[in-house]
């Protein structure tokens, strides 16, 4: 039987309000939403007609109902009406409500009850509804893990905080009803397995039991006989309590499923195979607790099973209500197309499976760190918000195109995403006995990049790092491919039929470009602009790369993408007119200007020499007044691909965020590697005797988007990747 609903594609705004201590974190202020009402018709351009969306208690009325500000809801609820988007409100979002309340408080239900109304009444329009996110996984953060407020680590205060939580959104839905009758729960919790080795399966089975709790609190599951019934006993609930919840049921109109791949675990008693952060236990037995797709044989069945199974158990209507991964932008792609064609096959076999949902719209803060503290570490979503103004990446066109009922191209999706490929596991494997495979979509093909320039430090780069991201490629050498013969580029494309062109080639020395302009011009200039012109006959995508030094220096602000070009030397000359060649032959080009590479794969970039000299006990003389912004070439490759993949053209600056000297990037790698710097020798640029003017300057900033790193970043993960 075949569900009569068609699967929708939603979307949602991460919106964490959540408490540590007594500060707030507020993903709507990190993310920009918080002033930028305009944001809800770049969603509405998605041709979505649903959307998770944040009326959150904390934000609202912080300081009691009576003194609500609801400027902000007023404005934004308006705008999505009149887009003719259905907002699913949300009023609770990891959050434990104003800092007078909080999850163990015994009328935080009655209050946020109360809050509810008060939505209620003044957007009676609204129609959909999540009360609190994710309760059972808000409890075990706020109540078990110690994460959160109130920081509890204990079962009393975990089961007091859920039962809390369950409470306050019966009472919730119910106060809503009673002003709007047909207002439906729309109750979302993130659901995982647990699996284990043989000796803590019992560890296993309780917390398997544990991960329905919320859904059978609220759907009047939970009598005498059920499985929790006992555990919830020894933990000190009352009977009066639980019966509560099973005389007065509040079952979700739509159950809705989040799941990410860090939400299988596996439990191991043998911890020394893992990592001292995994180490816990349950007072019986001591465990390693580790992310079941890195270490288990057979992988994780993931979306497929965990619907299966809500199904099986409650036979509710179903939504994914949170798709997002931390990851390259094909990857990205890959597990967001991957849940909706399980969606899609799920409901031909008769689970009524409603939507899946877009999450992290604008991305999203800290997420690495639970939002325990504010790092700046950012995770780009739907849209990526390090530019001036939200900037869609290639999963926006990927949700107009399963708005529109399209299905999706590209053909990076033919790959298999991480999680299926042999490189996920970090730890010695550990059978499960749960069967997963991949099959490439209907429809898609899978085309290579080309990249040229196999010799080359960064042509190198972008092999080995196609190889970690699963991106199908060829390497070519310049006897494959001369890129300064139109005839012979137009032969290879059109034999080998890539997606892309990646032009990592090029003549790199500066001070001999004075002596031999030719050659310099010849490579430099006319062979990306004879690329960018066959790539523009065949359609295919081209990423070539300039450089920070077609800037002469004359200013002392760093350089942006619409600063003119004014080069001081013949290198810096080829590469402004490969710029303007290639942009006029093919503007859907993207050109990326980038700075001072150094990296952990190759003996011949700035920071590994001067490590070499510093640490055999030699004197290394750099300069002391030409300020640029180093890159690290595996963050420049990375963030090249992402851009490569959304479609981005034009110029872009790239470059890891800082305005540095050359001897003090000496220094700061020394320091870091724990050797003297006494050995540094600092020198004006003139006494350096270059053949080639260099600017004073040439820091690169961009009005385009800062997506690098900062330089400190870089040097660590440098030697973390020399290790």
């Amino acid at each position: 039987m075949v569900s009569k609903h068609p699967v929708e594609i939603w979307a949602g705004l991460e919106c964490t309000v959540n408490r540590v201590g007594d500060e707030y974190f507020d993903q709507l202020q990190r993310n920009g939403h918080a002033t930028r009402v305009n944001d809800l018709d770049l969603f509405a351009e998605l041709g979505i007609r649903t959307i998770r969306y944040p009326i959150l208690w904390e934000r609202i009325a912080p300081n009691g109902i009576e003194n609500a500000d609801w400027t902000w809801a007023d404005v934004r609820l308006g705008r999505l009406r009149e887009l003719g988007i259905c907002p699913i409100v949300g009023l609770v979002h990891h959050g434990s409500g104003p800092s007078d309340t909080s999850l163990v408080d015994p009328e935080f239900p009655e209050k946020l009850a109360a809050f509810a109304r008060a939505v209620a009444e003044r957007y009676p329009w609204v129609t959909h509804y999540t009360p609190i996110n994710e309760p059972l996984t808000t409890a075990r953060f706020s109540g078990l893990y110690g994460h959160w407020y109130p920081h509890g680590r204990d079962e009393l205060t975990f089961i007091r905080a859920l039962l809390g939580q369950c409470r306050a959104i019966a009472l919730s839905i119910l106060a809503i009803r009673e002003v709007n009758p047909h207002a439906q729960l729309v109750q979302t919790e993130d659901l995982g397995k647990i699996f284990s080795t043989p000796l803590l399966a019992y560890q296993a089975a309780l917390e398997n039991e544990r991960r329905w709790l919320s859904f059978d609190l609220l759907c009047g599951r939970l009598s005498p006989t059920h499985p929790m019934w006992h555990y919830l006993h020894q933990c000190g609930v009352d009977e009066a309590e639980l019966a509560g919840f099973l005389e007065n049921p509040c079952p979700p109109d739509i159950m809705g499923i989040n799941h990410y791949l860090t939400s299988d675990r596996l439990l191991d008693e043998r911890i020394e195979r893992y990592p001292s952060w995994s180490h816990g236990g349950n007072g019986k037995h001591q465990y390693a607790d580790i992310e079941a797709v890195r270490v288990c044989a057979e992988g994780i069945a993931g979306h497929r099973r965990l619907l299966a199974e809500a199904w099986e158990r409650y036979k509710l209507p179903l939504a994914i209500t949170e798709v997002h991964l931390n990851c390259t932008r094909e990857e990205q792609l890959r597990w967001l197309y991957e849940v909706w064609n399980t969606t899609q096959e799920l409901r031909d076999r008769g689970v009524d499976v409603r939507a899946v949902t877009a999450w992290s719209l604008l991305g999203s803060y800290d997420w690495h760190n639970l939002v325990t503290r504010c790092d700046g570490y950012y995770e780009p979503g739907v849209f990526d918000v390090r530019s001036l103004h939200p900037r869609p990446t290639a999963i926006a066109k990927m949700i107009c195109d399963l708005a529109a009922g399209h299905t999706p191209q590209h053909p990076l999706l033919a790959t298999p995403g991480w999680w299926h490929r042999q490189a996920r596991l970090l730890f010695p494997p550990v059978s499960t006995q749960e069967k997963t495979s991949f099959e490439p979509p209907l429809g898609v093909t899978s085309k290579p990049i080309a990249i040229v320039g196999a010799t080359g430090t960064l042509g190198q780069a972008f092999a080995r790092i196609c190889d970690l991201r699963g991106i199908s490629y060829q390497l070519l050498t310049r006897q494959e491919m001369d890129i300064t013969d139109p005839i012979a580029v137009d032969a290879f494309l059109t034999e080998l039929q890539p997606w892309a062109i990646v032009n990592a080639a090029g003549y790199v020395r500066v001070d001999d470009a004075e002596r031999e302009p030719e050659i310099c011009m010849l490579v430099n200039t006319q062979g990306p602009a004879t690329l960018a012109a066959v790539c523009a006959r065949h359609n295919i995508a081209l990423l070539t790369f300039s450089s920070d030094l077609v800037f002469d220096g004359a200013i002392s602000t760093p350089y942006v993408e619409d600063d003119p070009a004014t080069p001081l030397n013949v290198y810096g000359q080829s590469k402004a007119l490969a710029e303007e060649r290639v942009l006029s032959a093919y503007p859907a080009s993207l050109v990326i200007r980038t700075s001072a590479f150094f990296g952990p794969w190759d003996n011949y970039n700035f920071v590994t020499i001067a490590l070499r000299e510093l640490a055999a006990g030699r004197t290394f003389i750099a300069a002391e007044d030409a300020i640029v912004s180093p890159t690290y070439v595996p963050d420049l490759v990375h963030t090249s691909l992402d851009l490569l993949i959304d479609g981005e053209c034009g110029l872009w600056h790239l470059a890891n965020k800082s305005a540095i000297a050359w001897a003090d990037l000496a220094r700061l790698a020394a320091k870091t590697a724990g050797l003297s710097t006494s050995n540094v020798i600092a020198r004006p640029l003139q006494e350096l005797g270059l053949i080639a003017p260099r600017p004073s300057y040439s820091v690169l900033g961009s009005n385009r988007g800062e997506l690098l790193p900062g330089l400190e970043s870089a040097i660590a993960r440098y030697f973390d990747e020399l290790k």
